[in-house]
Parts: structure tokens; sequence; C-alpha cells
């Protein structure tokens, strides 16, 4: 699949893949200044974004997709730097194709399994009538019945877009993503290995990587350094950017 994605600045490849119902948007203002040191790629993982949706959801779609973006723009090696679900697609391209990675990092995800978590979500995408609707306010009066953080209605109505018709639609493949969260929430199995040098990054107010997680870190990517923003929750580029900008640079200038 031939994924959509906006080149910014020169130097060695540095790819950034967003998490669940996100897009390359979302990492757009922390990409500029990464594009002061290196070739960003900012791309829209399959279903998301820009790209093409297909009902096939799993990570080895998405390993094959970043490879197949590899060979399109004659890369041999690539950095890479994936939040949430891009950074399951991240771990399972180093696994896969370890002499294509040169370093990566992982933000705020665990190579473990995670059961779905996204219902309520899904209720808030489910919640707005497409049809209806004439503006975005009104978009968000209607989900804010099942939403109640504004925070994040506003995250899931970044996708909000109008279609040939000039009617709301979804950007995001909604069917496809619910059809397949379950497989989004697989973890690397035994013998999955990346001995390279691995950055994990996590939120300190974010559960997602537990101490008890950083043994299985461990057990996959022998090299790994494992860094907590502190104040941070999930969303740890969007909360806290100048502490990732700090970390990640670090990292790769090392």
């Amino acid at each position: 699949m031939k994924l959509n994605y906006r080149k910014l600045g020169s130097g060695s490849p540095l790819f950034i893949l967003h998490g669940v119902f996100g897009s390359s948007d979302n990492w757009q203002t922390l990409g500029k200044e990464f594009a002061e040191h290196y070739s960003v790629y900012l791309i829209d993982q399959r279903n998301h974004g820009n790209s093409p949706h297909s009902s096939e959801m799993s990570y080895e779609a998405m390993v094959s997709d970043l490879r197949e973006l590899m060979d399109n723009e004659g890369l041999n090696t690539i950095d890479i730097l994936g939040h949430s679900m891009g950074g399951k697609t991240a771990m399972n391209f180093a696994v896969t194709f370890p002499e294509r990675v040169e370093k990566l990092i992982v933000v705020d995800i665990a190579p473990i399994y995670y059961p779905p978590h996204h219902q309520q979500i899904f209720e808030g995408f489910h919640s707005i009538d497409l049809q209806g609707i004439e503006s975005r306010k009104e978009a968000d009066q209607q989900m804010a019945k099942k939403v109640k953080e504004f925070g994040v209605r506003q995250f899931i109505l970044k996708n909000l877009t109008r279609n040939e018709e000039n009617q709301f639609a979804w950007k995001i493949n909604l069917e496809a993503i619910e059809q397949n969260i379950e497989t989004l929430g697989s973890g690397l199995t035994e013998g999955q290995t990346f001995d390279k040098k691995t950055l994990f990054i996590g939120g300190s107010k974010s559960d997602y990587i537990q101490q008890k997680d950083h043994q299985t870190i461990q057990n996959h990517f022998p090299q790994a350094r494992i860094r907590m923003v502190e104040g941070a929750g999930h969303w740890v580029h969007a909360e806290k950017p100048e502490e990732l900008k700090t970390l990640v640079l670090a990292f790769l200038q090392q």
C-alpha cells in the first residue's frame, strides 16, 4: 500500500508513526523541529489520515507498508519513532527487518498485549449523525453526550472531513479499526528481538508502560533504555513536547 506522507528537512531519514485514531498531523509541530536535523517522514498509517483504506489492519500489513515506502524512497536504513499503535508498528518493523533500522524510539507503549480499551472513543465516533450535522460544533455537541473530556473530543474530531458531496465523513476507516482492535493490542512473541540502540519514552501519569513491563522490554530489546517524562500522560508529544524533543534528539545524536 502506498502510504500518504510528508517529507520535511534533510539528512538521515527519520520515520514518525502516529497512534490509533491519529494521523501525521499529530506530529507536525515536533516533526518540523526534528527536520532541522533529519529528513523527517510524517506518515499516515493505513486506514488513517489520507492513506488508503483496507479491511486488513494488522502489524504484518503495516510493516509491509513501511518497507514499501522505504523501497520507493530508495532508503536502505532509517531511524524510526512510533507512538502507541505506531510504536507497535515500529517495534514489529525493527524485529522483522533489523538490518533496515539504525535506532528505534517507542513512545508510551510496551511490547505486550493490551486488551481492547477504546470503547468510549468508539461510542464517541458512533454518537455523531454524520448525515444530520451541519457544523463541527454540532458534532462536538453530539459527542459530548458520550465523551466528556474536551481534549479527547478534539482529538477524535480531527478525523472529521467533508467528502466529494460536501457531506461530513470520517477520514479514518472506522469499521476496519473497530473490527481489528483486538489485533492492534497484540504484543511481540517470544524470540522476537532487536539488538540495537532503542529508547522507550513513557508518561509518568500513563499506565501503558509499568514497572512490571520493564523486563519484557529488555527481553525483546536488550539495548533498550527506558525514560519516563514527569507529568505526561499517554500523549507525551502533545503534553510535554520539549521534554520529548530533548530525549529524542539526545538519543539520536549519540
